[in-house]
């Protein structure tokens, strides 16, 4: 017959000493828990030395999960082209003609740009990339978008450096640890890009989700110009981004924006590059500048107001 809860498991000691330890090692969880979840609010930074050496541990089997995604990938990927081959020929014959148009028209907008810009004498930058390497894991059940790059400062990655695929944007890079760094996508809710659309300059920024898709919020509000199909480019505001690449296309339109999916999609990617920051000298003053002059005095609410929660 099974013991009621209520009792006592008899006059063994040992019974009586291991239900009581298992008390205190719930008891002691419980409260180091607490205090490792204050720790991280207060201070986010605390445990950068201790995610860096988690990303160092786990960066040979994330490497080879990369390997194995983007193997699969292009099997199924080689089924699909030869199931459709005929249907696909079609579509891109069409496509090359079209192509061959807008390449001449381009052509001949390159060689005005060139004439111009050697008449006004302006000389584009040339920045080299600092690196290439493979995203070897991510976040999956938080709120907060992050990617784990199999490149750290050995290889020349600092926090701050954009981080790009061959069709776009991906993030950019926020800690980085010997060999492996973290990289916090466009889809993360606390990362906003400056963007611009690529057929007119109108401007805009983006905003993540933390649902795979992306918010378009214009900067001058009234009538909404988006369509579907709008693909949005970084303007290269801020410093931080160089212009020109490929973020977001318009799926849905609002009354103040729409609503995107990235250009380039990180569980795609095989092989990404990070990039210098695009105005160094200007980034470094604007965080000088902040420091300097600290967090601004919070104003004192009115008695009959009541304070609402962040989001």
């Amino acid at each position: 017959m099974a013991r009621s809860v209520g009792r006592r498991p008899g006059f063994s000691r040992r019974a009586q000493y291991g239900i009581f330890t298992g008390y205190v090692i719930a008891v002691a969880g419980v409260v180091l828990g607490a205090i490792l979840l204050i720790v991280s609010l207060v201070n986010p930074g605390a445990f950068s030395g201790l995610r860096s050496a988690a990303g160092e541990i786990a960066r040979p089997a994330g490497e080879a999960g990369a390997e194995a995604r983007a193997a699969g990938q292009s099997l199924f990927g080689a089924i699909g082209a030869y199931l459709g081959a005929g249907r696909q020929n079609a579509a891109l014959s069409r496509e090359v003609a079209a192509a061959r148009a807008n390449a001449m028209t381009m052509r001949a907008l390159e060689g005005e740009n060139r004439r111009l810009k050697a008449l006004l004498g302006i000389v584009d930058p040339v920045s080299r990339p600092v690196t290439a390497a493979r995203l070897i894991g991510s976040t999956s059940a938080s709120t907060r978008r992050f990617a784990v790059l199999s490149a750290g400062s050995v290889q020349g990655v600092r926090a701050g450096q954009p981080v790009r695929s061959a069709a776009g944007l991906i993030g950019r890079v926020i800690e980085a640890g010997a060999n492996t760094a973290r990289v916090l996508l466009v889809t993360d809710p606390e990362n906003v890009v400056p963007v611009r659309r690529a057929r007119d300059g109108l401007p805009a920024f983006i905003e993540g989700k933390s649902d795979g898709r992306i918010a378009i919020r214009l900067i001058n509000m009234g009538v909404n110009p988006l369509k579907g199909g709008d693909v949005f480019v970084t303007s290269g505001s801020g410093g931080l981004y160089p212009p020109g690449i490929p973020v977001a296309v318009v799926t849905e339109v609002l009354t103040d924006g729409g609503i995107g999916h990235l250009a380039s999609d990180p569980s795609d990617a095989d092989f990404v590059i990070v990039l210098p920051v695009f105005q160094a000298a200007a980034v470094a003053a604007l965080n000088a500048s902040q420091q300097a002059a600290g967090p601004a005095p919070e104003a004192p609410a009115p008695e009959s107001s009541t304070a609402g929660g962040a989001n």
